[in-house]
């Protein structure tokens, strides 16, 4: 069934889709971010993926990658469960990272794409409410990212960019 998805997704999308990884334990297929949404879309709507499980955020040296885990829960147009199935996008700006959100299709993406932010920096253009929810605004930098100086802070350099309660 996976290889039939990926055909599909390759006749339906074929300027959309970049790579379909080899020897992968869970069928993928990797997608310009330009076509994110689009591709989101047609995988919920006419495939039948209506549950994103899981979102994660990668630090390669030459990129990032934002990965997404489908299922299908067994409704139409699927009468059947299915899944995993792996979409990635590759983040090639490590500067500027971003990707358009797929939170208004797969509303398990909401927090997800907020937590993918506040550890790598990943910004998710159109996001209704993108920010911090681990690490204060302000935190110097994104921990989960390879080139974060995983050191321990002060309490004097941390305090100034700590925003202070109300009841303060």
């Amino acid at each position: 069934m996976a290889d039939e998805i990926i055909q599909l997704l390759k006749e339906r999308f074929p300027e959309a889709i970049v790579e379909v990884p080899e020897g992968v334990k869970d069928p993928a297929v990797v997608v310009r971010k330009e076509s994110i949404v689009e591709v989101a879309r047609f995988l919920r709507d006419e495939v039948g993926f209506n549950y994103l499980s899981f979102m994660s955020g990668m630090d390669y040296p030459e990129r990032f990658e934002v990965v997404y885990y489908l299922y299908s829960m067994g409704r139409e147009p699927l009468k059947e469960n299915l899944g995993p199935f792996v979409l990635k996008v590759y983040v090639e700006d490590k500067e500027n990272p971003s990707v358009p959100t797929v939170s208004h299709i797969w509303p398990a993406a909401f927090q997800q794409e907020q937590e993918i932010y506040d550890m790598f920096g990943i910004r998710f253009e159109g996001h209704p409410d993108l920010r911090r929810i681990f690490m204060w605004e302000g935190f110097p930098g994104w921990p989960l990212r390879k080139d974060f100086e995983n050191r321990t802070y002060t309490y004097k350099e941390l305090e100034p960019t700590r925003p202070k309660p109300p009841y303060w």
